[in-house]
C-alpha cells in the first residue's frame, strides 16, 4: 500500500523546488526620506524555496503567501516594515554562499555561477544574480536577516535513508554537515561583515516524511533532523560567542508528528502547505519578537479590520464598505494616532492636524487640502449617521497620504495596518 511513497519521494528529490514569480524580486527601492528610513524596520530574507514561499501547482505569476509574507505582517504590528525577499527556488548551501559572496564583492553573478542548472528551476535567478551588486546596500541597511537553507542538500539523505547502513548513514551525514557548516559559516561571516548590527535568524530543517510511509526510515530521519538542529545551534553559538546577534528558529520540532497536515507530502511534494508556512512564521516571529500575532480574518463582504500602531481599532463607529471601498470615521483614526481635528459647520469640513501636517477634508468635495495645496481624490467624504451622531467617513488612503501615515493592506487578513 505504501510503496508509492518511496517512488514519489525519489522523484521529488530531483525537483525539490519550482520557480515562482514574486511581485518585486530582487532589490527593493530606496526610502523616500531619512525620517521614513529611520522609522522602518527592514527585513532581508535569504534562502531556498521555503523563503520563496513555494507550493506545488502555484501559478508562476501569482504572489506567494509563505512564511516571509506572514513575517512582513508581523512586522507591521510593531511599525513601518519593509521586506526584500531574495529567496531562490532550488538553492543549496554552496549556491547561497556563491550569491552572498558576489553581493559582498559588489559584483553581478550569473545563474550558473550561483549554482549549475538553477535557472531551469527558478527563472528569477538570472534577475536576482544580475542585481547582486545592488543588494549590498540593502543588506547593509537591514535590521533583520533570515535564512532558510540546507533542505536541498539534505534531500539526498531523505531519498536513500532506507537503503543505508548505520555506518553509511553516519558517513553521509558527516559529509552533508561539513558542507553546511563551511558554506553557512562563510555566508554568516560575509553578512556580518556587510552589516555588523543586523540580527540574523537561521532556521533548522524539518523532516517531511510521515511515520506512516516507513517507520524505520521515519525514526532515522527524525534522528538526523535532531542532529541537524544541533549542528545549526552549534554554528549559531560559535558566531554568538564572537558578538554576532544570531538565533535559531526551531522549525523542525513543530513538524514532528504533523508531517501529513503541514506539508504537501500527499502530493509527493515536501513543501509546507498554508498551515505549515503559518507554523514557520509563528516560530520566526516568536524567535524575533517573542510572540506571534494575528487578528481573526474578516469575512468577505465585511469591512476590513484596522490595526493602528499594533492595536486593533475597536470602536462603535465601524468601517463602512461602500461600492467595494472601505471608509473609516475620521475621528476614530485621529484619536488612535494622536492627531487633532476641528469641525467647521459653515463649510462642512474637518481640519486634521498631526505634527507639521494639516489636512482639510470637505464633505462631498473631490479634493482635499494638504498643507494648503489642493489634492484631487477619487472618492469624497460623506456623513454617516451612527445612532444619534453624524460621523465623517473618508477613504483610509486620504488620511494616510495627507498626514504621512504608513498604511499597508493585507488581503489575506483583510486588515489595514496603520503606522506612523
Amino acid at each position: 500500500m505504501f510503496k508509492p511513497w518511496k517512488k514519489g519521494l525519489a522523484a521529488v528529490t530531483g525537483t525539490l523546488t519550482l520557480a515562482v514569480a514574486l511581485v518585486a524580486p530582487g532589490v527593493a527601492p530606496a526610502f523616500a526620506d531619512d525620517v521614513t528610513a529611520k522609522n522602518t524596520y527592514r527585513i532581508v530574507t535569504l534562502g531556498d524555496s521555503l523563503t520563496v514561499g513555494y507550493e506545488p501547482g502555484m501559478d508562476l505569476n501569482s504572489k506567494p503567501y509563505g512564511f516571509v509574507d506572514r513575517l512582513y505582517e508581523q512586522g507591521l504590528f510593531y511599525g513601518r516594515t519593509e521586506v526584500t525577499n531574495l529567496g531562490i527556488g532550488g538553492l543549496k548551501t554552496d549556491g547561497l554562499n556563491h550569491y552572498v559572496q558576489a553581493v559582498a564583492d559588489e559584483r553581478n553573478i550569473t545563474a550558473e555561477e550561483i549554482q549549475p542548472g538553477l535557472s531551469s528551476i527558478d527563472p528569477r535567478t538570472k534577475q536576482i544574480g544580475a542585481e547582486a551588486a545592488k543588494a549590498k546596500p540593502v543588506i547593509a541597511d537591514a535590521d533583520l536577516i533570515t535564512i532558510t537553507i540546507g533542505g536541498n542538500d539534505m534531500m539526498s539523505l531523505v531519498s536513500t535513508v532506507g537503503t543505508l547502513s548505520d555506518e553509511q548513514l553516519k558517513a553521509k551525514m558527516q559529509e552533508l554537515f561539513k558542507l553546511y557548516t563551511d558554506n553557512v559559516s562563510a555566508v554568516i561571516t560575509n553578512l556580518h561583515t556587510m552589516n555588523p548590527d543586523a540580527a540574523i535568524v537561521v532556521a533548522d530543517q524539518y523532516n517531511p516524511v510521515p511515520k506512516i510511509a516507513d517507520e524505520v526510515a521515519y525514526a532515522k530521519l527524525l534522528a538526523s533532523s535532531g542532529e541537524f538542529t544541533e549542528l545549526v545551534e552549534g554554528v549559531a553559538d560559535g558566531f554568538a560567542s564572537q558578538g554576532v546577534d544570531i538565533k535559531v528558529a526551531h522549525v523542525a520540532k513543530k513538524f514532528v508528528g504533523s508531517e501529513l497536515t503541514m506539508t504537501h507530502i500527499l502530493k509527493d511534494d515536501i513543501h509546507p502547505n498554508q498551515y505549515g508556512y503559518e507554523t514557520m512564521a509563528s516560530v520566526f516571529a516568536e524567535t524575533i519578537w517573542g510572540s506571534y500575532k494575528k487578528p481573526p480574518v474578516q469575512e468577505v463582504g465585511q469591512p476590513m479590520r484596522i490595526v493602528v500602531k499594533g492595536q486593533e481599532l475597536n470602536t462603535p463607529f465601524k468601517p463602512i464598505l461602500r461600492d467595494n471601498l472601505n471608509y473609516v470615521a475620521i475621528q476614530d483614526i485621529v484619536n488612535a494616532v494622536g492627531a487633532t481635528t476641528k469641525w467647521e459647520n459653515k463649510t462642512s469640513s474637518a481640519t486634521i492636524s498631526f505634527g507639521d501636517q494639516t489636512v482639510v477634508v470637505k464633505i462631498g468635495a473631490k479634493t482635499v487640502q494638504v498643507n494648503g495645496k489642493s489634492v484631487p481624490i477619487d472618492t469624497p467624504a460623506f456623513l454617516q449617521k451612527v445612532g444619534k451622531e453624524d460621523k465623517t467617513y473618508v477613504p483610509l488612503a486620504v488620511i494616510a497620504s495627507g498626514l504621512g501615515f504608513d498604511v499597508q493592506y493585507s488581503s489575506k487578513l483583510r486588515t489595514a495596518f496603520i503606522n506612523l
